[in-house]
């Protein structure tokens, strides 16, 4: 058994404040891992800005790695857990910056970046498009990383899929009022493609947008090992911050897979639509 203990967080950070949202998000590493014995944490899209920069997202933007990787790269390696969270980044043109993921791992090492494919509304003024999705060979398992509207395209997590990841990550700002189109990607995508899917969503404000978190984890068939839906802030009735924790056996993927062939009773030559530019 390939058994990963996996921590998808919902959180609300602060608007621009970059050095507030790192200490909150590594005071949230180490109560999670002060509980209990987990192997991944996940953080929202673009957790350490907030969603609704727009030019200041220029400034905010990051090398990677760099001071927020290496911040959290600090917490991985002092509590031996990966962790996966969104940031925009940078390379040495300042002005081209794009909505990243990193994945992190327990000595504190950068296992890798994913840049967002499917950029929405005021995302395509700000950032660039990435444009291939890496899988990444840890020792919990083959991982790859998705961000936000990424879900929204069946074929991305299918790529992933068909490139052997056994456990998909994530990271999203999926704003209100779409829970239920949120709910039935997650799932779906874990469904069809016969793999593990963590996905952890914000809560919180920014300037017009709302979000309502409903982070998860969900099983091969779909089935949901723990989720936050429907958890509320007592004192404000709004989605709460929180995390989710599960046990899952990676192994259980390729089970699955056997089992329901899926990807082996695919008929590629019959999808040549799927790859007409529209």
């Amino acid at each position: 058994m390939k058994e990963v203990t996996v921590a998808t967080v919902q959180m609300k950070p602060k608007l621009g404040e970059v050095e507030d949202n790192l200490v909150k998000m590594a005071d949230l590493v180490a109560k999670i891992a002060g509980q209990q014995k987990v192997d991944l944490i996940v953080f929202p899209e673009l957790i350490t800005t907030g969603y609704e920069c727009g030019v200041r997202f220029v400034d905010l933007a990051q090398r990677v790695p760099g001071s927020s990787v290496n911040v959290m790269a600090q917490r991985a390696q002092e509590f031996g857990v990966h962790i996966a969270f969104g940031l925009p980044s940078k390379e040495k043109v300042e002005s081209i910056i794009f909505n990243s993921t990193v994945l992190l791992g327990p000595d504190g090492e950068l296992i890798g970046e994913y840049r967002k494919v499917h950029l929405k509304g005021e995302e395509r003024m700000a950032f660039r498009a990435g444009y291939k999705y890496p899988i990444f060979e840890t020792t919990l398992g083959n991982i790859a990383l998705l961000s936000g509207y990424d879900l929204a395209f069946p074929e991305a997590a299918r790529s992933c899929a068909l490139d052997g990841a056994q456990l998909l990550l994530v990271c999203a700002n999926y704003e209100k009022p779409h829970r239920d189109e949120w709910r039935t990607y997650v799932l779906a995508r874990a469904y069809e493609n016969a793999m593990f899917v963590a996905a952890a969503n914000r809560v919180g404000d920014d300037v017009t947008y709302s979000f309502f978190g409903d982070s998860m984890i969900v099983g091969p068939r779909g089935q949901v090992y723990a989720t936050l839906a429907g958890e509320v802030d007592p004192k404000t009735s709004e989605p709460a911050e929180g995390y989710a924790v599960a046990r899952i056996d990676l192994n259980e993927v390729r089970q699955r897979r056997e089992e329901f062939q899926t990807i082996q009773n695919r008929e590629p030559d019959t999808y040549k639509a799927l790859v007409r530019k529209y």
